[in-house]
């Protein structure tokens, strides 16, 4: 029996700076995926910036690039958009497409701040129709999606301690120049917690935990960095964060840091139960690490994954798999979810999780200034 033809999906994308490449890549690499129910065209780009829109000059199927982001909104051609901008951008903007009725798949963290968060949400109650999601691409790393299953299967058995971590070290590097993400104004008051937060919270958020209280130490290492001209401009956005926190009676941690040394894109999980254990990290991508007792053994075993994705691609299970894989899995996941085919796969960050975590982040800067744990306040859906 032959099988239906995959949906064609046209998607436009506002912001064509690393993700919006991103994703032209994972489009341009859509064949690999096997038997997927939708096949994606990026049909048209918007950037105020000429230099990036240039790049996307050289991609046959976009018959649109424009400074113009009403043009998207109001194309009745494009299907999804993908809004990649900086996070002073998400409200207006992510509130702007939720009114034109586009779905789309939103950046991190979902707005500048708490407040902006919630005013998203809110739109979204007032206009239920649009299919909305928020990027987090590092779990669908083979072994991110082997330590998601085991917890939510249950085969732990009883949680004791878990910790999640997404590292960075590349601002070790004191003459790294100043850009938006280092400037509160358009990064938010957040920092680092914004921009890398999501990576370790999307998983923790779809297990159902939510930290009842958190200790945060929040820290604004680097106070200045080169500016345009070489001389120094103010960095006032906080480099490194540890977040400790209680979920029912076992403790969470997660860090975010852009000073970890030797650390480069690394997400990490490591959660330990009565009856097993996991522990993966993007550091050595095929290694997978688990725990078991053995009457009075205890093991630590390593397993190398490979590339086994959950949504299967052509590539040999022997081989490595990388972000640009993940960045391929995360669309595969957010398309088959709309199209109502994503079976009991990891789905994409729900706007309620998204403003979940702009919560905790919350109740963590409140922390940073009393010095004190702070209860995290959820206002939205579980």
């Amino acid at each position: 029996m032959s099988r239906a033809a995959p949906r064609p999906v046209r998607i436009g994308l506002v912001g064509g700076g690393l993700m919006g490449r991103e994703l032209a890549a994972a489009i341009g690499r859509w064949p690999a995926l096997e038997d997927h129910p939708v096949q994606p065209t990026l049909t048209a780009v918007c950037d105020t910036s000429e230099p990036a829109r240039e790049w996307f000059r050289k991609l046959a199927s976009v018959r649109l690039i424009t400074d113009d982001r009403r043009r998207l909104l109001e194309d009745p051609d494009l299907d999804v958009l993908y809004l990649a901008v900086p996070h002073h951008l998400h409200e207006q903007l992510y509130v702007e497409a939720i009114e034109a009725g586009k779905d789309f798949l939103g950046e991190k963290p979902f707005g500048i701040d708490l407040a902006a968060a919630r005013r998203i949400v809110a739109a979204l109650d007032r206009h239920p129709g649009p299919f909305v999601r928020c990027s987090s691409e590092m779990p669908y790393f083979p072994g991110a999606q082997r330590t998601y299953r085991a917890i939510r299967d249950g085969s732990l058995g009883r949680i004791f301690e878990a910790h999640a971590a997404f590292l960075h070290a590349s601002d070790l590097d004191l003459a790294k120049p100043i850009n938006w993400k280092r400037q509160a104004r358009y990064c938010g008051e957040l920092g680092v917690m914004g921009d890398l937060g999501m990576h370790v919270l999307h998983l923790p958020l779809r297990l159902g935990w939510r930290p009842e209280r958190v200790y945060a130490t929040v820290q604004d290492i680097v106070r200045e960095r080169p500016g345009p001209d070489g001389s120094p401009v103010p960095c006032d956005t906080p480099d490194n964060a540890a977040l400790h926190t209680t979920v029912g009676d076992f403790p969470l941690t997660l860090e975010v840091k852009r000073i970890a040394p030797g650390e480069s894109n690394t997400w990490r999980l490591r959660v330990l139960g009565l009856d097993g254990g996991v522990d993966f990290s993007t550091a050595t991508p095929k290694d997978l690490w688990t725990f078991e007792r053995r009457g009075a053994r205890q093991l630590w075993q390593r397993e190398q994954t490979g590339s086994t994705s959950a949504f299967p691609t052509i590539t040999g299970p022997i081989f490595e798999f990388g972000f640009t894989d993940a960045v391929l899995q995360m669309w595969a996941a957010y398309l088959a979810e709309r199209e109502g085919a994503l079976g009991d796969r990891l789905g994409c960050v729900t706007p309620a999780e998204a403003l979940a975590g702009h919560e905790i982040f919350a109740a963590a800067l409140r922390s940073a200034r009393s010095h004190a744990a702070e209860r995290v306040e959820f206002t939205g859906a579980g």
